[in-house]
């Protein structure tokens, strides 16, 4: 399928997605949340996919925010609408797992992007920040509820109050991020990351996902339960023989994901 305003490639059960709009710091619009959708959907349907990584075109960003010319136009429907929102939800609850390679500036929706993924990776060059405020706005695209839950609640005030600017570093204390490589080495960490990851059995892979966001929404208790019951799945599949064999048998696991 050909895009607009994102570029796609599938190497070795890998699929990248680029944010293609270097003239616009690749700023969201609608035109780009509806093609980074079709993509996932798309890669969905492959079964050689194991795992994706989300990157921006150029050196300067990520994603630069959502795009202002676009905002202007906004009234209250819009916000109850929440299309940026719903599909940043749709991403957390992807099946594959997901990795942000975050180049340049990661700022309001580009941070929102990256902090629905499940990993995220930072070149030393990186900047975030969530400045809604400064335009008489919030975070909407979830960044006021993700960023608390990955930071703690303080922080996160302070950072979405204040709109300021911060380095990959800070971001890397503060856990936002998982690592932070010189900008020449971004992707080759994404990839060596999402390989340590499809080496994995497929299907824990996805129940851990499962597991770990969900638990996170409620009590203890109830997270151990879903925890019991994806152990319980894993227990019958095939999955869990290949691993077990090819353990014993000193050989790397030919995982199905059934």
């Amino acid at each position: 399928m050909a895009f607009e305003t994102i570029l796609t490639d599938i190497n070795n059960g890998l699929g990248t997605i680029t944010i293609n709009r270097p003239g616009a710091r690749n700023a969201l619009n609608p035109t780009v949340v509806r093609e980074l959708r079709a993509a996932l959907e798309g890669f969905a349907d492959k079964d050689e996919l194991r795992a994706v990584v989300f990157t921006g075109a150029g050196d300067v960003a990520f994603v630069a925010g959502s795009d202002i010319t676009a905002l202007a136009g906004y009234a209250a429907g819009d916000g109850l609408s929440a299309k940026m929102q719903r599909f940043f939800d749709y991403l957390e609850d992807y099946e594959l797992p997901t990795i942000a390679a975050m180049n340049g500036f990661a700022l309001g929706g580009g941070i929102e992007l990256a902090m629905a993924c499940d990993i995220r990776i930072a070149a030393e060059s990186a900047r975030f920040g969530l400045p809604e405020t400064n335009l008489g706005i919030i975070p909407g695209a979830g960044g006021t509820q993700r960023l608390s839950r990955l930071v703690g609640k303080g922080r996160a005030v302070e950072l979405i109050l204040t709109g300021r600017i911060f380095d990959s570093e800070e971001a890397l204390r503060m856990g936002l991020v998982t690592e932070v490589v010189p900008p020449p080495e971004l992707m080759d960490a994404a990839r060596r990351t999402a390989g340590q990851i499809m080496a994995k059995g497929p299907l824990a892979i996805r129940l851990a996902k499962l597991v770990i966001k969900n638990g996170a929404e409620t009590d203890q208790r109830t997270g151990l339960l879903l925890e019991r019951l994806a152990q319980s799945l894993l227990y019958t599949s095939s999955d869990k023989s290949e691993g077990l064999n090819a353990f014993l048998e000193k050989r790397p696991a030919a995982f199905t994901g059934f």
